[in-house]
């Protein structure tokens, strides 16, 4: 006995319509996909970066927006729907005038009516005998005018017919093409359309530069406090004095603002402990290392006592600067300086140390507002750097710079066997003394670079290595001249 087996259906074409189906759900998706990434892309591409910006465009554009479309409904709704029923009473009118005139084409009775409608109904009218109709046309500037005259002309007229609306500054001009000529009818355009439309757009422009400027003084106002801010906390960051900060705006603005006062205390705080304690520290080490410096010269002399020696002096340069930056970290207050005298005081303070240093003055003198003892030391380390591994060093501004108003650059350049650009930002690391590519019998302990930097950076500004012209190394000094006054 055997079972009858259900025959095998073949794969036809409904489950081959169901997989080609799902190749557009996939694009779809896939569409889908692409649109959620990168429309957000050419939003934040668009959308204007500043605050004062975004916040205009906020208030504003939805104000544009909705007077554009006040002002569209009632041209569309309202101005267009009397327009054309003006414009078709005129019409009616005029009709009648050609009825009554056909019924009877005499010069009297074309002079009783021309009567009656300049009487009743406001309308000038003429026969012109021999004449015909215009060839030339002028078009209204807003040509639904011109539309609703001829859409009623065109439905009650069944004569050849012509009329212009820009001719005359108070009247329409429409002729009509008769028997004996043509019949020249002058009528008021306030009889074919709406003529008080202007009054409303002027309304309506006025309307939305009163709310924009409103809306700008409003935003301009907010802003400023946030600009407030944000100017006293890059001056903090230059190390400039703060006294008189004080919070206003929005409450929200004040609130970052009062934060902002509290941890400038707290940072000022650290830092005012911290570099008390470092002075202290380096202080209180230099009576021991003066007792260790009096035994060593009573011990007699030896490799390892000179050894000794070495490594005692070593603990004094570092232990002076050390002291160095304390005080100047402690002392320096900002104040305007000329920018020739300031090289200057450097140049001497080269020569003091037994240099001779080429100092390239700008075109110019700029009054720049700085701590100038931080920063005269800051360049004076890079100067004595150069000496140290160089036989000549050039102290020079960048004219570019100060042409070009970006900022105020100093080059200091020196013809010593230069660092690799590896380790160019090596050298700024404290203790740093780049011993496999610079000579290590040089006096230093690493901390000159480090410290000059963290200067130029406290005054918003940054310190870069590269090959300088004069075959060895170049420190480029660049501070920003929103710093400067």
């Amino acid at each position: 006995m055997s079972i009858p087996l259900a025959p095998i259906q073949p794969e036809g074409p409904e489950k081959a319509y169901k997989k080609s189906n799902n190749r557009p759900s996939k694009q779809r998706s896939v569409l889908r996909h692409l649109l959620g990434r990168l429309w957000p892309k050419l939003i934040s591409r668009n959308v204007p970066r500043t605050l004062w910006s975004r916040a205009f465009l906020a208030i504003v554009a939805p104000i544009v927006i909705m007077q554009l479309s006040v002002t569209y409904v009632f041209f569309n709704m309202h101005w267009e729907t009397v327009t054309e029923r003006l414009s078709e009473g005129l019409v009616g009118e005029i009709h009648w005038v050609l009825s009554a005139y056909e019924e009877d084409p005499s010069p009297e009775n074309l002079e009783h009516i021309a009567a009656q409608a300049a009487k009743s109904m406001q309308l000038s009218i003429k026969l012109l005998p021999g004449h015909s109709l215009p060839n030339s046309e002028r078009h209204n500037l807003y040509a639904p005018l011109d539309r609703s005259v001829e859409k009623a002309l065109s439905a009650s007229i069944d004569k050849p017919f012509w009329f212009d609306t820009i001719r005359y500054p108070g009247f329409v001009d429409i002729r009509i093409k008769v028997k004996a000529g043509i019949i020249r009818i002058y009528a008021p355009k306030d009889r074919a359309f709406v003529t008080t439309g202007h009054i409303f757009i002027v309304w309506m422009v006025l309307a939305t530069l009163i709310l924009t400027l409103v809306a700008i003084a409003f935003i301009r106002n907010q802003v400023r406090a946030i600009e407030y801010l944000s100017k006293a906390a890059e001056a903090f960051g230059r190390g400039e004095d703060l006294t008189n900060f004080k919070p206003y705006g929005a409450s929200e603005v004040r609130s970052a603002a009062l934060s902002f006062l509290k941890m400038k205390d707290r940072i000022a705080r650290h830092i005012e402990q911290r570099t008390r304690l470092l002075a202290s520290v380096s202080h209180d080490l230099r009576t021991p290392l003066t007792r260790l410096q009096l035994e060593l010269a009573m011990v007699g002399d030896s490799p390892a006592v000179e050894r000794m020696k070495g490594d005692v002096v070593e603990m004094s340069y570092m232990i002076d600067e050390f002291l160095a930056f304390a005080r100047g970290a402690m002392s320096d207050n900002s104040e305007d300086i000329s920018l020739i005298s300031l090289l200057g005081a450097i140049d001497q303070a080269v020569k003091r140390a037994g240099y001779q240093l080429e100092v390239i003055p700008p075109e110019q003198d700029l009054i720049i507002n700085l701590r100038p003892n931080a920063v005269q030391r800051a360049i004076l380390n890079l100067v004595l750097n150069g000496f140290h591994h160089a036989q000549n060093v050039k102290l020079g501004v960048d004219e570019d710079g100060l042409k070009h108003g970006l900022s105020l650059r100093l080059n200091v350049d020196d013809d010593g066997p230069g660092i690799e650009p590896d380790h160019y930002e090596e050298a700024f690391t404290p203790f740093s003394r780049l011993d496999e590519s610079r000579n290590q019998n040089i006096k230093g302990v690493g901390l000159g670079m480090a410290i000059a930097r963290d200067t130029i950076r406290a005054h918003g500004g940054e310190i870069t290595l590269e090959k300088s012209p004069m075959g060895g190394l170049r420190a480029m000094i660049e501070l920003p001249l929103r710093a400067l006054t």
